[in-house]
């Protein structure tokens, strides 16, 4: 290392020594030209030296003679070498990203930039091995894109064309070949073809500097992939830009005065006239850029701009690697800026004031491997349960946990970037409503409800099966009004949860049974008092609640008549309401209001069991039908003998049933009245509402 000029301790050059003197000589001589490229070409010094040789050292050795930040550059190091032993792809944006952020430290990332130049520089080009264009596509992938995000195009430039040489040797010896053929004549052509237009622009009295350049050998070879020629078809194989020393309220003059000047001595292609002067590019890049038809009839590439515009451009918003195509991303502009102006500062204290940088551009995501090397990136803060629908939805609905190394983890684990996780599922396991509060992406969440809401289907599927199966085996009649009101009886919301809990075994059917067999009984025993006491007085026909009159006509899909039918005790409809009708499985055809609070669960469940269905022009004459009114308001005195007098005031309506419950002074009275149409209903519901201290009339 005395090559470097960089001064150590005794007890540092001892350990350094030792710790070189390990190494086969092949690794030896690799790290060496390592540090050489860390120190002569991107200006790092004594830490990042000492962490290239260290990299196989304990922390107790290092920190023993060295300070803490180059441990934390070995760490840095050694964590990323541990990718390596992964079986994953390389090919991704991921893994870059993944790369940044096991760097706490920026020098760690310098270091395997530099690591893979040394390596590049050393592959022999005479072998066509696997391995060497193994890597030679991650240097093409990983490396170099790297390099140009720091700003070390040299280096960048540099590892595009060895990665070229290496993947495709052939066309990079073409390509070489052409551009060195004449490099003596190419140097003159652009001092040539620069000459009159300083000339000019001096005479101008315009301040600006000059600069001529070749492009890359694989960025010709890039273009002539797009462009589908030859090389010598590349029209800006030369490429020139004009950097002007503009006052910023005459810049875009200046650019175009520039830009006349270079058309008027050559001749424009007018279809490569690139104008970011007057409308700059949505990442803030301004320049003009043309091509012209320099000396000897060859294209030559100008740009156009302001030593304003060209910093923008290298160093801050509108960096190369990002208005090449690259994306945005947060936070990345400043970082990198900061670090570029760094590495191209002549202090001599640049680098180590790098050590002050934390990479923390990915403090909201993290990166996690399967068992396979799989990467997959997720928002920070997941859980292994995220992890697991991240991979797949049935591996996240059966997760009852994870593997890291070899320490079991529960659902709620959250990761850390780097962790390698193997999911532990079992057969039995479901998702619940608690998984929610326990996953950190929307993508996990969407996933849980759907399971929970496609379970809770299957379960109200399951459990409405069985309870209508095991009522059928004990030859017990169902009719949906009681089935409601049972459901009602045992606590129960909606007919869903009551199926759901027979389906999960949370109630017994027997217990059901008994408790349905109960109602069947009161219900039987109350009606045969009612029509005892008031049969004369209510009703002409004992079945007219339970059957429409069989005179009545229904339409069933628009040509269907003469069919019997029964009235749904649910939605008790009558002439004129809007309905349907539904094929039921013990009891015919029953006719459903299309506001029955059953219909919305018949239609999605039993959609191929409902007709559709309406009233004859001929029905509802002077046939009565039962329909239930729910009256609430102010109670006093004298307001049970109102109602009962508006109704029977009525032509045509009969009082059924009247039940009033009074509490704090309000009051809510169940009507079941007879009438012959929705019409005739509607005129009592107005009438009742007209009454005094009565707020509101619905009908069930």
């Amino acid at each position: 290392m005395n090559q470097l000029q960089i001064t150590f301790s005794a007890a540092q050059e001892q350990l350094l020594s030792k710790k070189l003197s390990e190494l086969p000589i092949s690794e030896r001589e690799l790290r060496t030209q390592t540090a050489e490229i860390v120190v002569k070409e991107e200006g790092l010094g004594a830490a990042a030296v000492s962490a290239i040789v260290l990299k196989e050292a304990s922390e107790e050795e290092v920190c023993k003679v060295f300070d803490s930040h180059v441990w934390t550059i070995v760490s840095g190091l050694k964590r990323v070498d541990a990718l390596y032993k992964k079986n994953m792809s390389l090919e991704t944006e991921n893994f870059r990203k993944l790369l940044l952020a096991l760097a706490e430290d920026v020098r760690v990332v310098l270091i395997i930039i530099a690591e893979r130049v040394a390596l590049m520089r050393t592959l022999n080009a005479g072998e066509d091995t696997e391995e060497r264009r193994k890597v030679a596509k991650e240097t093409s992938f990983l490396y170099a894109p790297l390099a140009h995000r720091l700003g070390l195009y040299a280096l960048k430039t540099e590892l595009e064309d060895l990665s070229l040489k290496f993947t495709n040797y052939t066309i990079y010896k073409d390509i070489a070949h052409a551009l060195n053929e004449k490099k003596q004549q190419r140097d003159a052509y652009v001092s040539a073809f620069i000459r009159p237009v300083e000339e000019k622009l001096r005479s101008l009295g315009l301040r600006f500097h000059i600069k001529g350049r070749t492009k890359s050998i694989h960025s010709i070879y890039n273009k002539m992939q797009k462009q589908q020629c030859g090389v010598d078809k590349i029209y800006d194989l030369f490429a020139i830009r004009i950097i002007l020393a503009s006052e910023p309220e005459k810049e875009k003059a200046e650019c175009w005065q520039v830009y006349s000047v270079v058309t008027d001595m050559y001749q424009p292609n007018p279809k490569r006239l690139r104008d970011w002067l007057s409308i700059p590019k949505s990442n803030g890049y301004e320049s003009l850029h043309t091509t012209v038809l320099g000396p000897d009839n060859k294209w030559v590439e100008v740009q156009i701009r302001t030593e304003r515009m060209d910093e923008i451009a290298e160093k801050g918003v509108a960096a190369h690697w990002k208005y090449k195509g690259g994306k945005t991303e947060s936070g990345m502009d400043e970082f990198l800026k900061g670090v570029r102006e760094m590495l191209e500062s002549d202090q001599v204290d640049a680098a180590d004031a790098i050590s002050d940088f934390k990479l923390n551009l990915y403090d909201k995501e993290v990166f996690v491997f399967t068992p396979n090397g799989d990467l997959h990136r997720l928002p920070k803060g997941a859980t292994v349960l995220d992890f697991a629908f991240s991979i797949h939805t049935n591996l996240g609905c059966r997760c009852v946990g994870g593997k890291i190394g070899s320490k079991n983890v529960p659902i709620k684990h959250v990761l850390r970037n780097g962790d390698q996780v193997e999911i532990l599922q079992s057969p039995t396991q479901r998702p619940n409503e608690s998984w929610i509060k326990i996953v950190k992406t929307s993508k996990a969440r969407n996933k849980i409800r759907q399971a929970i809401k496609e379970q809770e289907f299957k379960n109200v599927a399951d459990g409405r099966e069985l309870f209508e199966r095991r009522f059928k085996n004990w030859k017990l009649p169902l009719e949906e009004a009681d089935v409601m009101h049972l459901c009602k009886q045992l606590g129960f919301k909606t007919l869903s949860n009551f199926y759901q809990a027979i389906a999960q075994g949370e109630i017994d059917l027997l217990d059901i049974r008994d408790k349905y067999l109960q109602m069947q009984q009161a219900q039987t025993e109350a009606q045969s008092n009612a029509t005892a006491i008031s049969a004369s007085e209510f009703v002409q026909n004992p079945n007219q609640q339970a059957e429409l009159h069989q005179q009545e006509e229904l339409v069933l899909d628009d040509t269907l008549r003469n069919v019997a039918f029964k009235a749904a005790k649910c939605c008790n409809p009558i002439y004129g309401d809007a309905i349907f009708a539904f094929v039921s499985a013990t009891s015919g055809i029953k006719i459903h209001r299309e506001d029955c609070p059953n219909a919305a669960y018949l239609k999605s469940r039993y959609n191929y069991r409902k007709m559709k269905a309406s009233w004859s022009s001929r029905s509802g004459g002077g046939k009565v039908n039962a329909a239930t009114l729910i009256v609430v308001g102010k109670d006093n005195l004298g307001i049970v003998s109102n109602i009962s007098s508006v109704i029977s005031k009525e032509a045509g309506v009969m009082m059924r049933s009247i039940s009033i419950d009074s509490d704090g002074g309000n009051f809510e009275g169940h009507l079941t009245v007879l009438v012959d149409s929705v019409d005739q209903l509607e005129n009592l519901i107005r009438k009742l509402r007209s009454i005094a201290n009565v707020d509101s009339v619905t009908r069930k």
